[in-house]
């Protein structure tokens, strides 16, 4: 037998999985917790060590026979974290993730430096937004100038996790367009960015590869410390959506994802560049070739959770109380912002529960606002895909939510789209993995085969879970949207 190997380093722990392509099936599976260091300032960061312990972890809870068959690996990490590297490889500090939003100054300064957010767009098809890597290098220079003159690497967590595996400083057009440093029309560095910051930093960031390129292969360090074969050959690997977007087979035009989970995100893979001049897509490009505008909300199925913890109710009581209100909870509606927001771009966002009277004020309508709220944030992005001229055709649902019947029913009718669900939960440790199997294919073959030849053959769905869209529901949640929007535009001011 021989095996791929996906490795998924999320925020919240690391996943691996060993994938057998001809039996079509997930041979082995494990997992890490990963702590996450937050602070009231918005700061929130990892340890560089704790993602090799966690790998260490991972790959030691599979047997040894199975390990050796792994002829492929491919990493999916979390976007737009910041891992600061030596000049001996090593991390300088902890690294700050993809929801710190201590940086919400930093990204007026670069927004005013560069002359106001259409330069940004015009530059590099992003708005410069807290989540995003830039801002967090130009905080590392202005609050930690000691540790910013070790910088000699700017590297994202996949790419850390490459550098281990590989030794090699090394990115592919997906995650770096994720860095706000990046050029997604030309799929080049932005030199014009770069120099507000510092006209050395250019010579730290990774050099860029094409996705069906190898990152390297394993050294002897890494096999001897993760128990891997030495010289497996590791793909390029990307950001996490990137990876998920292969996962779930979107990677055709009009196909989208949504993932519900602690942030959620609704992307679709476009073969020319679509850059939103509301900035509210970001103009990512995919890790297979073409792009992937997407819009990332950082409350998603958190606001559920507080409210499900604060009642004291299982997820199935959360799911069956939701189920008995009305659409539009009666009115009651949620504004899930518990951690700040990046679309709408509230960083100092706070959650609120809103239209509650005397009569309406029920479990029942606060749960099921809950849940709407987390539908009501990616529409938001489905608008913007249609203002470009996106033809939106099915939603591919990913993520802790689409376990939920009610949860996969209000996405159907928010967004007025057919959906179904990947029978894979694990969608970017699968994308991982045949992403390591489209690279191992072409060194195999000595010619490019198509990523969707892959996907079509080993992505696979749950027929029992499609949703159709109902015409009456999708009209009474017109109406709740309508609702929820304003209330948002009432509140942004006191947000922003």
């Amino acid at each position: 037998m021989k095996s791929l190997c996906g490795i998924d380093l999320g925020t919240q722990s690391c996943k691996v999985i060993l994938y057998d392509p001809e039996t079509r099936r997930i041979v082995a599976r494990a997992q890490a917790p990963l702590s996450i260091i937050a602070r009231n300032d918005g700061t929130r960061e990892q340890l560089a060590s704790w993602y090799e312990e966690a790998l260490c972890t991972c790959f030691g809870s599979i047997s040894p026979q199975l390990r050796a068959t792994i002829v492929a690996i491919g990493v999916s990490g979390q976007q737009h974290g910041f891992v600061p590297i030596d000049e001996y490889g090593r991390a300088i500090r902890p690294i700050k993730l993809w929801n710190d939003t201590s940086t919400a100054e930093e990204c007026e300064e670069l927004t005013a430096l560069i002359g106001g957010e259409e330069e940004l767009l015009a530059e590099t098809g992003l708005l410069m937004l807290p989540g995003y890597t830039a801002p967090k290098i130009y905080w590392l220079k202005k609050h930690e100038p000691e540790n910013y003159k070790r910088l000699r690497h700017v590297l994202l967590p996949h790419d850390y996790i490459n550098l281990l595996l590989t030794g090699n400083y090394l990115t592919e057009y997906g995650d770096a367009s994720g860095t706000a440093l990046f050029d997604v029309r030309k799929r080049k560095w932005s030199y014009r960015i770069c120099d507000l910051i510092d006209p050395n930093l250019v010579d730290y960031l990774p050099a860029l590869i094409e996705p069906s390129t190898p990152a390297g292969r394993v050294g002897a360090q890494a096999a001897n410390r993760f128990g891997i074969p030495e010289g497996t050959l590791v793909s390029a690997g990307g950001g996490d959506n990137m990876m998920s977007a292969i996962g779930t087979g979107t990677v055709r035009n009009g196909c989208l994802t949504m993932s519900l989970g602690t942030s959620g995100t609704l992307y679709g893979y476009s073969s020319s560049a679509l850059v939103d001049p509301e900035g509210k897509l970001a103009a990512f490009c995919s890790s297979t070739g073409g792009w992937l505008p997407l819009l990332c909300t950082m409350n998603c199925t958190v606001a559920s959770e507080q409210i499900r913890s604060l009642f004291g109710m299982s997820i199935e009581e959360m799911n069956h109380r939701a189920a008995m209100a009305p659409i539009g909870a009666e009115g009651i509606v949620v504004l899930p912002f518990f951690n700040g927001e990046r679309i709408p771009n509230l960083p100092q966002g706070k959650a609120s529960i809103l239209g509650g009277t005397a009569t309406n004020f029920s479990k029942e309508n606060i749960a099921r606002a809950a849940m709407e709220a987390a539908i009501f944030g990616m529409r938001i992005g489905l608008e913007s895909f249609r203002r470009l001229g996106f033809p939106a055709c099915e939603i591919r649902l990913t993520g802790g939510g689409a376990k939920s019947a009610l949860w996969r029913e209000i996405a159907a009718n928010v967004t007025g789209l057919p959906v179904r669900v990947p029978k894979e939960e694990e969608a970017a440790a699968l994308g991982a993995a045949l992403q390591a199997l489209w690279c191992y294919e072409c060194i195999q073959r000595s010619r490019p085969v198509e990523i969707e030849t892959i996907v079509d053959k080993h992505v696979n769905f749950d027929e029992g879970s499609n949703v159709e869209p109902e015409r009456l529901k999708v009209m009474k949640y017109e109406e709740a949207y309508a609702q929820y929007e304003e209330y948002l535009a009432a509140l942004t001011p006191l947000y922003r």
